[in-house]
């Protein structure tokens, strides 16, 4: 077994059945207008070390910005971001480049973005993004103050210094949604949309990333590379894109929407989704080996402890029984109304709420009352996070995607 040449963007096409990216055509057609709005431009990237950060800033750099400022928490990550962008073939720099290990919100990003800015594009993918930080009250607190919170707080110091593009990364998860994450993410686009009378504000929601850092998938290489078994839900059906195809949908909604603009990817239910089962055993039959099924995690691990030269590799697929997750997930509500005029790949819902900032002000001030009680409870967050959402069909099983292998 051999996955040092395994390469990700292929590996992602032949699962998808695109011999190129979904977003090749609209990036082309519109390609002149990016480059009006982006070369000799400013730009800051927040959570730029990530996975769809990154890409993001591979597809924003296409388009020569003069000036790019990048930040994320993660500074190994960041290290990697500037060291992928300087090995890279034919890459264009920017003159002006520079890479912070800074948390979004804290004083030394306030006094960065008081002293760099102003910046034409500011595009934000800090958050966080999995299911599985949904346990308790303190991963519930911590996940809100990020992706609700701090978000707030960004828009109110842009307020004073606007910038030409906004975006802010949502997810698929956010239409109806079932677990905190969506949740979260569903309070982050209205209250960017608070904003969008004060400057031009988009989002995206798209499907999974595939190897997304942290993702299942991602985990997938990891227990291959230290022969452990693949674990994975066998009902769970989700759509799927490319790491590249994630910044270039980013990219296309931060330049070319108009504001208080939701894209997502135009994908078809029936041709588009996967099982992370289905994929697990592509995978390995892409690496030569046969899913070799078991019936209980403790076999899959003692098959993989004594795994040696054959080309069956012992994998444990179930069925899902943890809070949060849905059997398919949705883009779009029953109440948005969608375009599908103005891109071959994207299709735009046009916010129509009467979210306003001093809106948002109000439902972050909601959630800041709750975390200042030392005795909150998990069921108080949740239920305050139905009030704020009544679509929020949240089901507790007790059980979180931690007591998984």
């Amino acid at each position: 077994m051999d996955n040092h040449n395994f390469q990700i963007e292929s590996f992602v096409s032949t699962l998808t059945g695109r011999t190129e990216s979904l977003f090749a055509n609209d990036i082309a057609e519109n390609a002149d207008e990016l480059r009006n709005k982006i070369e000799g431009k400013s730009a800051l990237v927040i959570g730029g070390a990530g996975t769809i950060g990154s890409s993001f800033v591979k597809a924003i750099t296409e388009f020569k910005p003069a000036r790019l400022l990048i930040v994320d928490i993660n500074e190994n990550g960041l290290t990697e971001v500037v060291r992928d962008l300087r090995s890279t073939a034919d890459q264009f720099i920017p003159a002006d480049l520079r890479l912070y290990p800074i948390d979004l919100g804290d004083r030394v990003f306030e006094r960065l973005l008081k002293n760099e800015g102003p910046f034409d594009v500011v595009a934000n993918f800090a958050a966080h993004k999995h299911v599985r930080s949904e346990k308790d009250h303190y991963s519930i607190e911590a996940m809100l103050d990020n992706n609700v919170v701090r978000a707030h707080g960004l828009l109110e110091q842009l307020s004073s210094m606007p910038p030409q593009h906004f975006f802010c990364v949502s997810t698929d998860k956010a239409t109806n949604p079932v677990n905190v994450m969506g949740a979260s993410k569903s309070l982050m686009e209205r209250i960017i949309m608070g904003y969008a009378s004060r400057f031009p504000v988009n989002t995206a929601r798209f499907a999974n990333v595939a190897f997304s850092n942290g993702s299942l998938l991602d985990g997938f290489l990891r227990r291959l590379q230290k022969r452990q078994p693949l674990s994975a839900p066998s009902d769970v059906r989700r759509y799927f894109v490319s790491p590249k195809e994630s910044g270039q949908i980013c990219l296309l909604a931060c330049i070319l929407g108009k504001s208080a603009e939701i894209f997502f990817p135009r994908l078809d239910q029936t041709k588009d989704t996967l099982t992370f089962s289905e994929i697990g055993v592509r995978l390995l039959k892409q690496l030569g080996l046969e899913a070799d099924p078991y019936d209980t995690e403790e076999e899959a691990r003692q098959a993989a402890a004594s795994f040696g030269t054959s080309n069956k590799y012992p994998v444990y697929f179930f069925k899902t029984d943890t809070t949060g997750e849905k059997p398919m997930e949705e883009f779009v509500s029953a109440t948005e109304s969608v375009s599908y005029d103005r891109f071959q790949s994207l299709g735009v819902i046009q916010y129509e709420g009467s979210s306003t900032a001093e809106e948002a002000g109000e439902i972050v001030a909601t959630l800041n009352k709750y975390f200042e009680d030392d005795d909150v409870k998990k069921h108080q967050l949740i239920d305050v996070l139905k009030s704020l959402l009544p679509d929020f069909a949240h089901t507790e099983t007790g059980k979180n995607l931690d007591q998984k292998m």
